[in-house]
């Protein structure tokens, strides 16, 4: 560390996030607008100087008036991390560092990777890791008339109801290849802004033409599926487990392998809408100013 601090750091900035103090600081202010925009939602200014993690971003490229080629380097406190000619490299370990820092260490949530869609005052939770086609059927259920609630984290608090995490998300083609960057928002979507209960949580992954022949889990089984996804389980496991008890006290669980997404949005919302209460307004979120 006494070796970064002598570096030459023209920008910083520490905030906060689930209770986490952490600082992002680079050696130009150039890369510190891009750097904003990777800080995980619900990120707010910290009012000093002392951080529990520190971010080192080391921007290289070409050496004035020379070819030399300098590297982009991330450090998080004194441990480099990567080491790239590449700066798209650099700010994508960032962003996925950071919300996982998070995700393992936040006070008073528990975060399992899952997709969310709320649907008449509840939670429809997708547990799934990347590539597991969970942003695929998310997308389905809110063209479906769901809202958006998260592409990456159900995040439960002590009730174990579900918060909104709105990130960017990451857009793989068609190949699986190639990601972009898209923020549900510019896509138009409804966003929902208040925690739900659980009604229903889905377990599933894709298989080219497969047929949707769920089976409902027992409560114990339910569980132990979510925990396989939930990023404090190994640090917090008494924590976890309750908070995962509590969520699906009142939900349905099920598991199957489903084919293309379209074909079951439908009949999950109908699933849901069974676990919903007669009248509610929770999940209204911004529809009404999306229409």
């Amino acid at each position: 560390m006494e070796k970064l601090d002598r570096l030459g750091w023209a920008a910083a900035v520490s905030f906060v996030s689930y209770g986490l103090r952490i600082g992002v600081r680079a050696n130009t202010p150039e890369v510190m607008d891009q750097i904003l925009e990777l800080l995980p939602p619900g990120t707010k200014p910290a009012r000093g100087p002392r951080v529990q993690l520190l971010y080192s971003v080391v921007a290289g490229g070409t050496k004035p008036r020379t070819r030399i080629r300098r590297f982009n380097m991330l450090y998080a406190d004194a441990a480099r991390i990567v080491r790239t000619t590449v700066w798209e490299r650099v700010r994508d370990t960032l962003e996925m560092d950071l919300q996982l820092y998070v995700a393992e260490n936040a006070r008073r949530r528990v975060f399992v990777h899952a997709g969310v869609v709320g649907w008449r005052g509840r939670a429809i939770v997708i547990p799934g890791r990347s590539l597991s086609g969970k942003t695929t059927l998310v997308r389905a259920l809110v063209e479906a008339g769901g809202t958006f609630r998260s592409d990456e984290y159900a995040v439960l608090d002590s009730r174990g109801q579900v918060h909104p995490y709105v990130a960017t998300m990451s857009v793989r083609d068609s190949t699986g290849g190639h990601v972009e960057k898209i923020h549900p928002e510019t896509l138009g979507w409804p966003i929902g802004v208040k925690p739900l209960p659980v009604g229903l949580v889905v377990v599933t992954s894709h298989r080219s033409g497969a047929r949707w022949r769920p089976r409902q889990l027992s409560a114990g089984r339910a569980v132990m599926e979510l925990l396989a996804h939930t990023v404090s389980a190994r640090q917090q496991p008494e924590r976890a487990l309750a908070t995962l008890r509590l969520a699906i006290s009142n939900a349905m669980v099920i598991k199957g392998v489903r084919g293309e997404a379209e074909e079951i949005a439908a009949a999950l919302l109908s699933r849901a809408a069974d676990r919903a209460p007669s009248i509610s307004t929770a999940d209204s979120g911004r529809r009404a100013a999306a229409m």
